[in-house]
């Protein structure tokens, strides 16, 4: 019995000194915390003492400058860190969440998070899982600092500039699929604590003395925006006549504006005389002209909008123009005129409005049947660029599950809408509208076992329809051949167009621009309506992996016919080592696996071909064709309109710089294989004159062969599928792309040195020193400086059609 007390006294001991311990722990705890507060207090005590807060500042004119330059483009588009967007006051107070937008592996699809759209107030963001960045609690300077973290990363950043060295260390995460860290107002600390060289602007050069003081002042008065400003008289006037057309009662007007509707939901709309940056979004809403927009929020364009009477309206857009997402269409009284010429005034009968159920709603060749097919093709044809740039630009932020089916630099050409061709008969379209059905299930991940049953079987009859009629068309002369192609009514610079592809995102250009590629699409109606509902109307970029592969699988279908429709110009005896060649043999795994119909193989269409390379005798004769058209093309993609200053203004200095330049990039344009191993996917250059007004600005563009674009039978690695060897570079004398990966910036006296050291380039220790040379890194204190020049750049020769350039992408190297 004693023993046991002896033992029990023990016992109570150790729980004493336990609790002793637990206390004396708390009390660390507690007095850390306190000590951290204290710091923090006479931090932010010793901050606003340097503000002068007695100066209110001007939102407008100086706190968004200074987003724009230096945190938008970064954080613009739906891959923004923590989905924090800063493109407008409302990104802002919404917040950020470390809910990932891009998730390859998402197993189950997730709620859209469209700023503006699904959530109206910050009150619903917050009920989203979204926090805030700002202070939402009692307002006061020293509160408006302590509780905003956007203030405490700025201040990291400060506390801790970025390190002097030529490349960023491995510390600094910049992958593309990183790992977040989204740090939130309870635990700001912690994150300071473990990364402190993480403020923001993240792993690059930190904000000049005067932007700190301006972000941190304004955070300090309490973040004040002023209302943007209204429509002008005559731009409301626009308003009111568009949405009166659009909202018209009859069941053809009706039909119409669901067709336009779901072709330009995505558009960033300009009218006609409005100011350069002022833009509108088409939207669908609950209340009529007059009211106040209340915008449903669908997932799609081609949802259910709902039991209750809803309206088209245009709805103002006063979000920062961030380049990635930026789509123009023009609204203009000429443009009226064209659509009612195309879809009111031919004579056709609209008896009964089709529903929204899906599988109906979602195949727009049933839905949209009493529409002439010419009609749709060429309102689509009218504005190619936009309808293209819609798959390849946007309105998705990172494009490589798509990209991945396409080549990096290929050719877009269409038939002429005025042929007597199958795919221009409204009658076989009609016929076929099932077997033209797009995979559209979002939520269901057995959707992808569909494409190999039933969207291919469809696919492969409807190839089957075109082929009987391609078997009846005899063989025409090359010259006549041309014919088909549509030339852009003689003047729309629409007619042909140059894609390329920057590994995850990519661009368009008006033209045919570069070297001859190595495949090009031929594209007409069926095809160019697929690709938009595919990529563009029905792709969820919030939906699960079964809607993400079959998206992939189903573009390569359709990638395949248009190469195919490109084949059909040429030789028959030539066809299938062609198209074998573009995939090294990996194609013919594909029609094995998919049972292709193959007699268009072996069906002469065209004859006349006088040398033994037709495929660069086609490429001339095609050139050839819309050659009338270059002046356009170049025009609409140096300053973004047909209207450019003529060259006869420039002084002769200056045409003298261009010409001497020019030559310089010829030599770089002609690097290929190994010696572009190191080069980023797009860099821009910036060639600097002794007067800065003559400064000129190039972009070079890597373009990587692939033995194959199949995304479902390559390799998940990029270089495992690139044939290294036929690498190519393209030089254009505009900014390409929305995502530069490095910017250069050369001396004009020395731009020939540059052109020879560029061509001499063999390994990545050549190239880094190259980069010494002339390279701008993250971590070079001019880095802001060249980026405000490339953007202003852009910005004075497309007023309209620019928007910030976005530098996630941008390499250490």
């Amino acid at each position: 019995m004693m023993g046991w007390l002896k033992k029990s006294g023990n016992m109570r001991a150790l729980i004493i000194l336990l609790v002793v311990l637990l206390l004396l722990v708390f009390a660390y705890k507690v007095f850390e915390l306190s000590r951290i507060a204290e710091h923090e207090r006479k931090a932010i005590e010793s901050e606003l003492a340097l503000l002068p807060l007695d100066k209110p500042v001007n939102y407008e004119h100086q706190v968004k400058p200074v987003l724009e330059q230096r945190c938008i483009v970064c954080h613009g588009c739906y891959d923004a860190p923590c989905q924090l967007k800063l493109s407008s006051i409302e990104g802002l107070q919404r917040g950020a969440t470390d809910v990932r937008v891009y998730e390859p592996r998402r197993i189950e699809s997730i709620p859209p998070s469209r700023l503006f759209i699904d959530a109206k107030s910050t009150q619903e963001w917050r009920s989203r899982g979204f926090y805030p960045v700002m202070n939402e609690a009692v307002k006061t300077p020293a509160n408006n600092l302590k509780n905003s973290t956007l203030y405490r990363l700025l201040q990291l950043k400060k506390q801790y500039p970025q390190p002097d060295v030529k490349k960023l260390p491995g510390s600094f995460t910049l992958e593309l699929n990183r790992e977040q860290s989204c740090p939130k107002p309870d635990s700001i600390n912690k994150f300071i604590k473990e990364h402190p060289l993480w403020g923001m602007p993240y792993a690059m050069p930190n904000l000049s003395t005067e932007e700190y003081q301006t972000l941190v002042t304004w955070i300090a008065q309490g973040a004040h925006t002023i209302a943007p400003p209204k429509p002008s008289p005559a731009i409301q006037a626009q308003i009111k006549r568009w949405e009166t057309f659009f909202n018209q009662s009859s069941n053809k007007q009706q039909l119409v504006s669901r067709y336009l509707y779901e072709h330009l939901f995505h558009a960033h709309i300009r009218f006609t005389g409005s100011g350069e940056r002022e833009f509108y979004r088409l939207v669908r809403s609950r209340t009529p002209m007059d009211e106040s927009i209340d915008e449903i929020a669908t997932l799609r364009p081609n949802d259910d909008p709902g039991k209750r009477p809803f309206y088209y309206r245009l709805l103002p857009y006063h979000s920062s123009i961030v380049i990635k997402n930026h789509i123009v269409y023009e609204f203009s009284e000429k443009r009226l005129q064209r659509f009612r010429e195309l879809f009111l005034a031919p004579n056709y009968n609209v008896p009964q409005l089709p529903s929204y159920e899906r599988g109906v709603g979602s195949n727009p060749f049933k839905i949209y049947a009493p529409i002439p097919a010419v009609s749709r093709y060429r309102f689509m044809l009218d504005d190619a660029h936009f309808f293209i740039e819609g798959f390849i630009k946007g309105p998705v932020c990172r494009g490589q599950l798509a990209l991945n089916v396409i080549e990096d630099q290929f050719w877009v050409v269409f038939f002429n809408p005025d042929k007597p061709m199958i795919t221009n008969n409204g009658d076989f379209i009609e016929k076929m509208a099932d077997e033209l059905q797009i995979p559209a299930d979002f939520d269901n991940n057995l959707d992808l076992f569909r494409i190999w049953t039933d969207y291919w079987k469809g696919q492969r009859r409807y190839m089957e329809g075109k082929q009987a009629w391609f078997k009846t068309i005899g063989t025409h002369e090359l010259e006549h051949a041309m014919n088909y192609i549509w030339d852009g009514d003689g003047n729309n610079p629409n007619a042909a167009l140059t894609v390329f592809r920057h590994f995850d995102s990519g661009s368009v250009a008006y033209g045919l621009v570069g070297s001859n590629p190595e495949t090009t699409w031929v594209i007409d109606f069926p095809l160019f309506e697929r690709i938009h509902y595919l990529l563009v109307a029905d792709f969820n970029i919030y939906g699960n992996i079964g809607h993400r592969m079959s998206t992939r699988i189903y573009m390569d279908f359709l990638r395949m016919e248009g190469e195919d429709s490109f084949l059909a110009f040429l030789p028959v005896n030539q066809r299938k080592a062609i198209r074998d060649k573009w995939y090294m043999g990996q194609r013919s795994s594909i029609d094995k696996l998919f049972s292709a119909p193959q007699e268009w193989l072996s069906t002469e269409s065209v004859k006349g071909y006088q040398t033994n390379d037709p495929q660069r005798e086609l490429y001339q004769r095609i050139k050839g064709r819309l050659n009338h058209l270059a002046q356009h093309a170049t025009a609409m993609n140096h300053c973004g309109s047909p209207g450019c200053k003529k060259r006869s203004t420039e002084t002769t200095e200056k045409r003298t710089a261009i010409k001497r330049v020019d030559n310089a990039m010829i030599k770089v344009a002609k690097l290929k294989g190994q010696q572009l191993h190191s080069f980023p996917d797009v860099a821009f250059i910036r060639v600097r004159a002794d007067n800065p007004e003559d400064d000129l600005s190039y972009s070079l563009i890597r373009n990587k062969a692939y033995k194959n674009v199949t995304s479902f039978l390559a390799d998940a690695h990029e270089r495992d599928r690139a044939d290294v060897d036929k690498d190519t570079m393209t030089v254009v004398k505009w900014l390409e792309g929305s995502y530069p990966n490095f910017f250069f910036s050369v001396a004009l006296s020395e731009i020939e040195i540059f052109s020879k050291r560029c061509a001499a380039i063999r390994t990545a220790k050549d190239y880094e020193k190259f980069v010494d040379q002339y390279g701008v890194r993250r971590t070079n204190p001019v880095f802001w400086e060249l980026a405000d020049w490339f953007q202003n750049n852009e910005r004075q020769r497309k007023p309209v059609l620019s928007g910030l350039f976005d530098l996630n992408r941008y390499q250490n190297r």
